[in-house]
């Protein structure tokens, strides 16, 4: 029996049925050392793999290992002084990658598209749609499906590390799977003002024709941050015109930006009419059932399965940025992995202590006072039994910045607004919830009314 061979052959069969990053973390450096009356040795390169591949994965390597060689009785995994280098698998996709690194190269280079500048990673498929952010998904799926004739051009606006970036490289992406003769090409807004200054001044005399003629080539151009532009009156003009020539040949433009062109400073109102000649569209901060899936599929994809009391902790506390969320799981998978088993809640407590914004501290009556003056109504007509639409609708406003941005209980809720059933304030709160989805103006209301409480 030729060891090695079976080995990789059940290597391909394994990798076929765990993660990838799984696979990478404890199959690497493995070998089928021997075999002695039907048991098959398992080299390791220490007890931490060992314990792991025995706790976790033993059963899966025994069925593997009795179908690839019907005599296998029994596996028994063995510490290895000088283990193997990586076991190279032949068909193996994962160590078969579809590029050629350049190993000078900083490792987020190794995944950019140099063409384009996308980044393979970002698709729709790895794309997690919530309440959030399911208007700017479903825009972008009508901007792929008709490329330049619909939603053109596209503008999505939106706090940072909320996934406007992965968005947006997904469009480009999906173009260029959906259409194979396409060009798509990505840039920040800061580069293509630095790219604009550097060709003026190489090209003087030529008026910067070299910098026109880059991109009208493209037949599809995303740009992200272009929040940057404002106040740079020439970079404007250049991007002024780079639209114009997109839109008149019915190619499409996608941008980025961390506020609405209405408050952009220092942009121009040309360049603000044109962005609204398509479709705006913002991405919100993910409530809490959005914050769990997330985390759930971040922790699928490393293979694991994260007890539901750790899960919905995480979720509740990490809020906002779904960078910072996606930090702290990382977090967790690590120390996961280093222990071979999950942090305890108490542990995990403290390991996100340092990430966990401090709740915001604000009396109800202030917050019905502050909303009540926004809107300029009388507070005390908040707290009376009314039908009036103005006062309803700020109530019900007041209800839910209370329970989502203060986390105050329903029945508290009812209570301090007069007295009203939890229903009532449930009801109330979802309604608010659906109608910031299709109404953008008050959805920069509510924005505008959070910031006063930071």
């Amino acid at each position: 029996m030729d060891t090695k061979e079976l080995w990789n052959h059940c290597l391909i069969e394994i990798e076929a049925e765990v993660s990838k990053a799984n696979f990478s973390t404890w199959f690497k450096n493995t070998s089928l050392v021997k075999e002695d009356s039907g048991t098959l040795y398992v080299g390791v390169p220490n007890e931490f793999v060992k314990d792991w591949l025995q706790n976790k994965f033993h059963k899966t390597i025994l069925r593997v290992l009795r179908s690839a060689w019907e005599p296998t009785r029994a596996v028994e995994y063995t510490v290895l002084k000088n283990p193997p280098k990586v076991t190279k698998i032949e068909s193996s996709t994962l160590l078969q990658p579809s590029f050629t690194a350049n190993p000078e190269l900083p490792l987020k280079d190794l995944y950019i598209n140099k063409e384009d500048n996308l980044n393979p990673r970002y698709t729709f498929e790895s794309f997690i749609v919530g309440p959030f952010n399911e208007l700017a998904y479903a825009a972008t799926q009508a901007a792929v499906a008709r490329p330049g004739k619909q939603y053109n051009p596209l503008f999505i606006y939106g706090a940072s590390g909320l996934g406007k970036t992965h968005l947006i490289q997904a469009v480009g992406n999906a173009i260029k799977e959906k259409y194979p003769g396409k060009k798509v090409y990505y840039m920040t807004q800061e580069k293509f003002t630095v790219e604009y200054i550097n060709s003026v001044q190489a090209n003087r005399g030529a008026g910067g024709n070299a910098f026109k003629e880059k991109y009208r080539k493209y037949d599809a151009i995303i740009i992200d941050d272009v929040q940057l532009v404002g106040k740079a009156e020439k970079t404007q003009e250049e991007l002024f015109h780079l639209f114009n020539s997109f839109y008149e040949n019915s190619k499409q433009i996608v941008f980025s930006s961390d506020k609405h062109p209405n408050f952009i400073p220092g942009l121009e109102d040309r360049l603000r009419s044109r962005f609204a000649q398509g479709m705006i569209v913002d991405i919100q901060e993910p409530e809490y059932e959005s914050r769990l899936a997330i985390l759930r599929a971040k922790v699928r994809d490393a293979g694991m399965n994260m007890p539901d009391e750790l899960a919905e902790y995480i979720a509740s506390s990490i809020q906002g940025n779904i960078r910072e969320l996606e930090g702290n799981i990382n977090s967790i998978i690590l120390q996961t992995q280093l222990k071979g088993r999950f942090p305890s809640l108490l542990e995990t407590k403290n390991l996100l202590k340092n990430s966990i914004k401090q709740k915001k501290n604000a009396s109800v009556k202030e917050v019905v006072k502050t909303i009540s003056d926004y809107y300029g109504v009388e507070e005390n007509a908040i707290y009376e039994k009314t039908r009036r639409k103005e006062i309803v609708k700020v109530r019900q406003i007041i209800m839910y910045v209370l329970r989502e941005d203060f986390n105050v209980s329903y029945p508290l809720i009812g209570q301090k607004m007069g007295g009203k059933d939890h229903t009532t304030v449930i009801h109330s709160c979802l309604k608010v919830k659906n109608d910031i989805k299709n109404d953008m103006a008050l959805a920069q209301e509510i924005e505008q009314l959070r910031a006063m409480f930071k």
